[in-house]
């Protein structure tokens, strides 16, 4: 026992040293592309901008324009994570580079244009872009696979308590340049031999296991500094948004539990109005050739409306364009696969850029939904929910909104309760600050295919069963439109 532990020691030693350079390999990537970007518009601002204004700046002036192109192009680009190594695969990490150089110098010819007053030439910036575009390519690839040389997938042991323990280990074993789970040991074993075991690794990941096992695992991993991966219960997500409370000397934990202070719910509103008032109208034009492409298509109806719940379970009617053929129910409800075939080449497009939602945008000016929040769930299939997930009523504490941190971080064949979760950490954490950082992520994920992919259509009907725990929509009379989208935001299987 006492080699293993001055092993678990040494491992830590080395763990901790390498560790150390993680953040200076993130910085060293930034500062790279960075230099070259602020170069890169250095050169196209004295040669093709300064040069030909009226009244040019001086030397200061100059550093002024290229520091605030280099703030903002690091300020957009952190806002879609493009500088963190390891958080994504290398197209992740690429495709918000791709975020960062449009959204930067999109805000610089705004700029330059303001300066200039319209008489500026904007090709240089577009050039510009084009090969910035090209060198954050080979940055990307090139750190993405420094990174995984430098920080190999961390070899873990998973502790679990049933069999619902393989969801989580098939997830993780989708990023096998973050994690290697090498071993597996039941709840049920000894607690002597589970932290024998877990001496062995370089984390542990904890899953569905008693509270009071949890509990002397989570200290015994702190005291040998071994990293813990928790599966959090609904009751932990709830306590991680409690604010620090000290009654003199005993330190306690406050769950307000009454949602945003009035001022906040004004501030959120007030950002719903304006945001959707300004896609509406930029998006008017889109979504009348949309509505004219799919009459034309087939001749059916355009939009389809549908009776949802949101805040305080107040029903309302949300608005969809129809993306799915109108005699669609011939081919019976069976799991949306990705290349289904009942969704029209007009579907397929608007769905994949989003449009389909576009209508939603009425909701939310009318007050029926925000711009984050749960997805607005149907009543009928809410109550089901509710017989063996009471929590899932929580989800009415807020409003309803058009997208969510459970739709930007899972996927559509996540389990309805791992979305009760996540609806919940947006619910315990909520702001207008993390509001944009999720809208901002929604954008990414247009980008990042591999966060909106669907299920094969190879999958094994067994596979795809595992994967939920309930099917509420047996008995309901939904059409074939209702019950593709209801599959693709709950992952419902085959019948």
């Amino acid at each position: 026992m006492y080699q293993t532990v001055k092993g678990v020691m040494l491992l830590s030693i080395i763990t901790k040293n390498r560790e150390q350079y993680k953040r200076l390999l993130n910085f060293v990537a930034a500062l790279i592309i960075i230099f070259f970007f602020m170069m890169g518009f250095s050169h196209v601002w004295y040669n093709y901008y300064n040069s030909t204004m009226h009244d040019p700046f001086w030397h200061y002036g100059n550093l002024l324009m290229v520091g605030i192109y280099g703030i903002m192009y690091t300020t957009v680009t952190s806002l879609f994570n493009g500088f963190r190594l390891g958080y994504s695969k290398f197209m992740g990490l690429f495709g918000s580079q791709v975020l960062g150089i449009i959204g930067s110098n999109a805000a610089e010819m705004v700029l330059i244009a303001l300066i200039g007053r319209n008489r500026m030439d904007l090709k240089p910036m577009f050039v510009l872009a084009g090969i910035q575009l090209v060198f954050s390519l080979p940055w990307s690839y090139a750190f993405t696979l420094i990174y995984t040389k430098m920080y190999p997938p961390r070899k873990l042991l998973i502790v679990y308590g049933n069999s619902n323990a393989k969801y989580l280990v098939n997830k993780m074993a989708q990023r096998t340049d973050k994690y290697s789970i090498c071993a597996a040991v039941s709840c049920e074993e000894s607690l002597e031999e589970i932290e024998r075991r877990i001496l062995r690794y370089e984390g542990v990941i904890i899953t569905d296991i008693p509270g009071d096992l949890r509990s002397k695992l989570v200290k015994f991993c702190f005291e040998h500094s071994i990293r813990t991966y928790i599966n959090p219960k609904l009751s932990d997500i709830i306590i991680r948004g409690a604010d620090d409370f000290h009654l003199f000397d005993t330190p306690l934990l406050l769950s307000r539990n009454d949602g945003l202070k009035f001022e906040q719910r004004m501030m959120k509103r007030f950002f719903d109005i304006l945001l959707a008032g300004v896609m509406l109208f930029a998006a008017l034009p889109f979504m009348l050739i949309t509505a004219m492409i799919i009459k034309l298509y087939d001749g059916g109806p355009v939009l389809y409306s549908q009776v949802r719940l949101t805040t305080g379970g107040r029903k309302f009617k949300v608005l969809k364009f129809r993306s799915m053929v109108t005699d669609a129910e011939k081919g019976g409800a069976r799991l949306a696969a990705e290349n289904d075939e009942r969704i029209t080449p007009v579907g397929k497009v608007i769905r994949k850029i989003r449009f389909d939602e576009l209508p939603q945008l009425i909701n939310i000016l009318k007050g029926d939904m925000s711009f984050v929040g749960p997805r607005p769930e149907r009543p009928e299939l809410a109550e089901k929910y509710e017989l063996t997930m009471p929590e899932f009523k929580y989800r009415l504490k807020v409003k309803a909104g058009l997208t969510g941190y459970a739709q930007i971080m899972g996927k559509y064949n996540t389990t309805p309760y791992d979305k009760l979760k996540l609806d919940l950490m947006y619910i315990e954490h909520q702001s207008v600050r993390e509001d944009l950082r999720i809208i901002l992520s929604t954008v990414r994920t247009v980008f990042v295919p591999d966060a909106t992919e669907g299920v094969e259509d190879d999958t094994p009907i067994e596979t795809k069963r595992d994967l939920i725990e309930h099917d509420f929509s047996k008995d309901y009379n939904l059409t074939d439109e209702e019950v593709v989208e209801y599959e693709e935001e709950n992952g419902l299987p085959k019948r």
